[in-house]
């Protein structure tokens, strides 16, 4: 409150007193001041109580200051400033509050990140000599590649022909998805919606540009199909290819899947267009049904050029965060490389939107769900090979705010790996920096200029032969042949325009010079546009009028997205000089195609300009604040003929390197330096595997390939045999192998007694009855994901589900698979104490996903074969040792805070432990942190796994990245052929911290109402997100039964799924 105010404490008392004697009925009655001031008895205070409590929201500062001023009334008209200084108060205290939340909160983040980078280097203990710690010009340093070093050594001539060399015969099957907005090759709408914008040009581009690349056979873009009555028909195609840029001589073999394509994938609600915010919920069942077009097509493709083997995507690009979450686990479950590009991230726009003070952060997260967004892009920090920026501002002052990036550990790791040394489980994606591609082929600059180099007319005004947008530009200038200065940006604060129309009209030299162009948008009517945008043209509109500018501004109201070129041309053909004057501005693709035409540029030093002129040398670097930089840089280019001619020349020679086949070169090789994965099983020796076809000879083929890598297990924990050594003449037992070839004539003998009979025998004998497994049969598989509360309850539940599918169950048309955090060992247990068998189920989903078992055919002896394949399917990124060192002393220092008492909380359990899972028994689970704080600890070490409470809360379970109960439904998929829309999982209404990801998918689901306790509950009460952000409830694959449900409750339910029939 400004001091020194003698009568402000009489108006401030009674606005206070009001606050106390008006009812909280008064908020409900948005229209009664008003009435009263129609009626003459204006109330300042009960004004004061609706307009100003209740309905505060400093957006609409700028528009109240404007009616106030306008208010005829004296009184009323003072009454509403003093509200106003009122709320300008409010929000800077706001403001304050924050920025001291902030400083805090930044204050624990550094000390928690310097803590992690500590233990994390004392692991990582031997030492770095001096050249081992990067350098400029030959280190790929954290912060990206040097664009200048590198660019012009990619894309020069002689390398880009041995390139093309290098890239023939590569049959390389790239997919790249992009979820939300709306997206087709031809007629984009940009800016239709927030959605729908500069990422939709920049992905069809992409895919458009590799498609046409020596090397490249075909890329998908992955997105979502939309048949709305809202949007064009076209969103609703399942297909559309994507015209062919010139490949400028690559020729390369085409086929009949070759090129770009655009496949929308059904998810989410069929007739209706929603916004990202609202995709989370859906973000599965675009997983499972991507991962069947990539199979599909992996296969079509092998046919194709491959000899029959398949062709996996070399790597899986997500851009944003809805669509890394969806390549993080569409890469998971085909174990193939991935990319990231976040184009926008939420960390930053939380940050902003905090600063601003306008919303709470549960405010922010309801609106935008950015809690959501967040870990979404901590999680494709987790399974990224690379992240790709456009600029190092985005390494520099937005990925490092994130839990899984930092800049100073990821240089130690990449030095270790560099000398060969062990990371200890630490990994980190290499940040690169690849500027966006542009088209610059049908781009002519022109050469004359307004003087009659190539204009032979007498006459200063435009012809009628010139573009319509030269004319409504042009109409403004009192001398239209004067330099033209270009500005092309919203009117935004953050764009700036505010300062450089001061700097143009308080530098005469300048105005004398050169005329000003400011496109800023469409519009209608200042009355018509945002407060934000409104505040702005009117401010620009002022100092117009203040400096007298008429004549020498052109701001036209409405211009085409096709007119941007010929508006460049215009200035160019002027010699004039295009400014980029934000604030801030992550890249400046503007800058780019202003550089295209021809035009010198001045841009701000704040972000991607500085590369940008850096390669180009086309331009000055100004301080966005400084007006008197900006008018000197802009009289300096437009006074001095020989520099702006030497950056019109230095753009136009060096714009290549921002070109579509540059970038895709880098892009390319980025992907070269990436591990080649893929499934293990699709070995050279192998042949080709038909998980449909029912064949003899098929069946032997799996039953050799199976041969190679199950295991019979006893007991099911640790092996102490890494994935390398797992197949039999590693194991070095005599005695073992014998066993598992007795298995596999057994199986044989099966087979071809069994393959020639079609359906199923009522009796058939279940050891010998075809393929193995025996769930490639099956009309449905019920996955049984239950987390009860004791082994009694998950038992009862189990014997439910038999009873609700007994018909089903003798048929075998019906089979089960039991998903649990359990071990083998205790699954064993639970088998025996529930009177079941191996051979009741058909897999065993273990330790929260991250070990696979199948029942055996000599039940008695070894009832269990573990998957190694499987294994080998999600032991990317595990930390191993190195995790498991740093969970201990994570659990160490949770037992240390309990002060003098003897008793560990959570103590490391060897028992429940297996190569790929860390187990920990918890004693008292209100005592330790949640679930998001433990994930926080290891991504700050840059150790990537998966982090569950489970069993009430008693158990930790720690897993790898790619492992989780759900990805291991999609494995089963992908290995056997198991159609995901056949399984139905039935899960509690409740269940352990990984539970969101049980029940959306392809898949149906079946909740039992009331399973699930408190105990368990409690689990989720602290997460990043609520889960109702994240769970498709009003699915129609997901069927709710009442609560106490019992068998007949459970078969209703599966009714209405149609799995079996009434």
């Amino acid at each position: 409150m400004p001091e020194g105010t003698r009568t402000g404490n009489d108006w401030i008392n009674s606005y206070l007193e009001a606050i106390l004697d008006v009812g909280p009925g008064l908020v409900d009655d948005a229209k009664s001041s008003l009435l009263l001031r129609e009626r003459g008895h204006f109330s300042p205070t009960r004004y004061f109580v609706e307009e100003v409590i209740t309905g505060f929201d400093e957006t609409d500062l700028h528009r109240s200051w404007v009616r106030a001023a306008a208010t005829r009334s004296p009184q009323e008209r003072n009454t509403r400033l003093e509200n106003l200084c009122w709320r300008i108060w409010n929000l800077a205290r706001q403001k304050k509050q924050l920025e001291e939340k902030e400083a805090q909160r930044m204050t624990k983040r550094r000390l928690e990140r310097e803590r992690g980078r500590r233990e994390a280097t004392a692991d990582m203990s031997e030492d770095l000599s001096e050249g081992e710690k990067g350098d400029v010009v030959t280190d790929v340093s954290t912060h990206g590649d040097s664009v200048r070093g590198r660019l012009p050594r990619i894309n020069s001539v002689d390398a880009m022909e041995t390139f093309i060399s290098q890239q023939k015969g590569k049959k390389l099957y790239i997919v790249l998805i992009s979820l939300h907005g709306l997206i087709r090759g031809e007629n984009m709408e940009l800016g239709r919606d927030s959605d729908t914008g500069g990422q939709v040009k920049y992905v069809v581009e992409l895919a458009r540009a590799l498609g046409s690349m020596p090397g490249v056979y075909r890329v998908d873009l992955l997105t979502r199909q939309v048949s709305s009555p809202d949007v064009d028909w076209s969103y609703g195609e399942p297909t559309e290819m994507l015209t062919p840029l010139s490949a400028e001589g690559f020729e390369e073999e085409t086929g009949e899947s070759s090129g770009s394509y655009i496949i929308r994938i059904p998810f989410g609600p069929k007739d209706q267009y929603i916004p990202k915010e609202n995709l989370w919920p859906h973000i599965p069942e675009f997983v499972d049904g991507a991962l069947n077009h990539v199979i599909q097509m992996s296969k079509v493709l092998g046919e194709q050029v491959g000899g029959g083997k398949p062709i996996w995507p070399v790597a899986i690009h997500g851009h944003y965060a809805d669509a890394g979450d969806s390549a993080a686990l569409l890469s998971g479950a085909l174990n193939v490389p991935m990319l990231f590009t976040g184009h926008s991230l939420g960390r930053d726009k939380l940050e902003q939107l905090l600063k601003q003070g306008r919303q709470s952060r549960d405010e922010i997260n309801a609106t935008y769900k950015i809690m959501r967004r967040i870990e979404a892009e901590e999680l494709s920090l987790d399974a990224s090979e690379i992240v790709i920026t456009s600029t190092r501002q985005e390494i520099d002052e937005q990925w490092r705010l994130y839990d899984g990036f930092d800049p100073i550990l990821e240089r130690k790791i990449r030095a270790r790996i560099r000398r060969n040394v062990s990371c200890y489980g630490r990994f980190m994606p290499r940040m690169v920096v690849i500027p966006p591609g542009m088209e610059f082929h049908h781009i002519v600059p022109l050469d004359g200029d307004m003087d009659g180099e190539t204009d032979t007319s007498e006459d200063h005004h435009p012809t009628p032969a010139d573009p319509p947008i030269w004319t409504e530009i042009m109409r403004f200038f009192t001398n239209p042949r004067k330099p033209m200065i270009l500005a092309l940006a919203r009117p935004d604060p953050k764009k700036n325009i505010t300062t450089l129309v001061k700097a143009f009209g308080e530098c005469r030299p300048l105005r004398e010079l050169a005329n000003l162009t400011l496109i800023m948008g469409n519009r209608d009517g200042i009355d018509d546009m945002s407060s934000t945008s409104a505040s702005v043209l009117l401010s620009v509109l002022k100092l117009i009028d203040k400096h007298d500018l008429y004549g020498q501004v052109a701001y036209p109201k409405h211009h085409k997205q096709s007119d941007v070129p010929e508006i460049y041309r215009l200035a160019a053909k002027t010699k004039g000089v295009f400014i980029n004057p934000a604030f801030i501005e992550p890249f400046g693709l503007t800058l780019i195609e202003a550089a295209a035409y021809g035009l010198p540029i001045v841009a701000t030093k704040n972000g991607g300009p500085v590369d940008i002129v850096q390669v180009l040398d086309n331009g000055l670097l100004v301080d966005p604040h400084d007006q008197q930089s900006i008018a000197d840089a802009l009289l300096k280019l437009v006074a001095d003929k020989h520099l702006w001619a030497r950056c019109r020349q230095n753009g136009l020679k060096n714009i290549h390197l921002y070109s579509w086949p540059a970038h895709c070169k880098t892009y390319l090789s980025r992907i070269a330096s990436c591990k080649a994965r893929h499934p293990q099983w699709q070995r050279s020796d192998d042949g080709a595997e038909s998980s449909e076809s029912d064949s003899p000879s098929d069946s032997l083929r799996d039953i050799q390939d199976l041969s190679l890598n199950l295991k019979f297990s006893m007991d099911g924990e640790k092996s102490g045999i890494s994935v390398n050594e797992s197949s039999l003449e590693s194991e070095g037992s005599i005695d073992r192998k014998n066993k598992i070839e007795s298995a596999v004539l057994a199986w044989s003998k099966g087979i071809s007694r069994d393959t020639r009979k079609a359906g199923f025998s009522e009796k058939a004998d279940h050891n010998s009855s075809g393929k193995f497994p025996v769930l490639r049969r099956r009309k449905h598989l019920i996955v049984i994901c239950v987390d009860c509360d004791t082994i009694s309850d998950l038992i009862d539940t189990t014997k439910k589900i038999f009873e609700a599918t007994e018909k089903e169950r003798t048929e075998e048309s019906i089979g089960y698979i039991l998903s649990t955090s359990l071990t083998i060992t205790e699954i064993r247990s639970f088998l025996v104490s529930g009177g079941l068998g191996p051979n009741d189920f058909d897999a065993f989903i273990c330790n929260s996903g991250s070990d696979l078992y199948y029942p055996s055919i000599n039940s008695d002896d070894r009832p269990f074969v573990v998957d190694f394949y499987y294994h080998s399917h999600i032991e990317y990124r595990w930390g191993g040792e190195g995790l498991r060192k740093t969970l201990v002393r994570w659990a160490t220092s949770i037992n240390d805070k309990k002060g003098g008492s003897e008793e560990q909380n959570v103590t490391a359990s060897e028992q429940l432990s297996t190569d790929y899972c860390y187990a920990f028994k918890v004693q008292k689970p209100a005592m330790v942190p949640p679930v998001k704080e433990l994930r926080k600890v290891l991504r700050i070490q840059a150790l990537r796994c998966h982090v569950i409470y489970c069993q009430n809360g008693t158990r930790l379970n720690v897993i790898p990245v790619a492992a989780s109960r759900s990805q291991a439904l999609r494995y089963l998929y992908l290995r056997w052929g198991v159609d995901l829309s056949k399984m139905v999982v039935v899960a509690g209404e409740c269940g352990d911290t990984d539970y969101e990801g049980l029940l959306g998918g392809l898949h149906k689901s079946v909740v039992l109402k009331g399973v699930g306790s408190n105990a368990i509950s409690q689990l989720h009460t602290n997460r990043n997100y609520p889960l109702s952000d994240v769970l498709a409830t009003d699915s129609p694959n997901i069927v709710q039964t009442t609560e106490g449900c019992g068998s007949d409750d459970i078969r209703g339910a599966l009714e209405k799924l149609e799995v079996v029939k009434n």
